[in-house]
């Protein structure tokens, strides 16, 4: 038992990574959490008002400790000419599945709107990406007693979060699937691998640290443990779960995955991300984009019709470089088969 795990009323130094946009459901997190580890949920993209009744479903389900995840960044609107190009870049994506030639304004749940959902529903575990939330958010949590924890994708990142105050540090190395958790969303994301990663995130600070990316088995989860982490963070490797809420032509394309199998892009969502190539991701590179959120919402409509057609060349196919390692196994069985495989790799060392 760890400090972490202790605090989180965890069997096992297991976390699930939070993965907005579809992934995430109630009873993924329920199941996760039941089998001893700490559930997590994406609840960014939700729409407005919906986050309490995720809470309440998920609670329904499982008394155990869980996570919920928000972005700290709410983005920015985008300059008319800059909107115009990008809207032109994807518009022949849009009349491909029949949608009309103009996306809906950007919508997401802005910091601000589903915090004090969190604070009234005093939730275990407040986990966010893409910075640090105010002062203020930071100072309600600790008055409610919710644990936080923030994303690094460097040492420096890592460093601001523990001066801020926040509780406990997810480093995220450069094999993770989804976006990238880095501060700024314009700059080129640091691509530190999570093998140094994790290690100099240990020795620069003093909170517990959570190692992330490219973790799929009993024997990431080791080594993660080997190199100070208090516990792993899995994402891709719970993606085929009958329990999450992965799509067929999603899951379609995951079962194919190799080890070179994905590519880090701004085509879907704005902000840099790791997937699975496919047309889109090819198609667009180099093409005009909207920043963050509003690309994410000129492609919005574009990845639900797709979803709908079967189409997984038009998906935002989240993926970490290890997802060729991914099983079809109920969560609780994942889970347990993932602790049998790390306590059989310690026993060998």
């Amino acid at each position: 038992m760890s400090e972490l795990t202790k605090r989180l009323g965890m069997r096992h130094p297991l976390i699930l990574a939070p993965m907005a946009g579809g992934p995430s459901t109630p009873a993924l997190v329920a199941a996760v959490s039941e089998a001893g580890g700490l559930g997590s949920y994406g609840a960014a993209y939700l729409p407005r008002g919906k986050v309490r009744d995720v809470i309440h479903e998920i609670r329904a389900l499982t008394s155990r400790p869980f996570a919920i995840n928000l972005f700290a960044d709410d983005g920015v609107a985008a300059d008319p000419d800059v909107l115009q190009s990008a809207q032109a870049a994807v518009a022949k994506y849009r009349e491909e599945v029949g949608l009309p030639p103009t996306a809906p304004p950007a919508e997401i749940a802005t910091l601000a709107e589903a915090f004090p959902v969190l604070f009234e529903e005093e939730v275990p575990v407040f986990s966010f990406t893409f910075g640090i939330p105010s002062g203020a958010v930071l100072a309600a949590c600790r008055s409610a007693g919710i644990v936080t924890m923030g994303t690094a994708t460097s040492v420096a990142e890592a460093r601001a979060l523990e001066e801020a105050g926040i509780d406990l540090v997810c480093a995220q190395g450069a094999e993770a699937g989804g976006h990238r958790g880095a501060f700024d969303r314009n700059a080129d994301p640091p691509l530190v691998g999570t093998m140094a990663l994790v290690p100099q995130v240990v020795n620069a600070v003093r909170v517990p640290v959570i190692a992330a990316g490219g973790i799929m088995d009993g024997r990431g989860v080791a080594a993660a443990l080997a190199l100070g982490a208090q516990a792993a963070s899995l994402g891709t490797a719970f993606l085929l779960c009958p329990e999450a809420g992965t799509s067929a032509p999603y899951r379609a394309a995951l079962r194919r995955a190799r080890d070179d199998s994905t590519v880090i892009t701004r085509a879907f969502s704005g902000r840099a991300a790791r997937g699975l190539a496919n047309r889109f991701t090819r198609e667009m590179s180099g093409a005009p984009l909207a920043p963050w959120p509003v690309q994410n919402a000129l492609t919005r409509e574009i990845r639900a019709a797709a979803t709908l057609a079967g189409d997984h060349e038009l998906l935002s196919l989240w993926a970490g470089q290890g997802a060729s390692l991914a099983r079809e196994l109920p969560a609780a069985e994942l889970v347990a088969q993932i602790m049998r495989e790390k306590d059989n790799v310690l026993s060998q060392l």
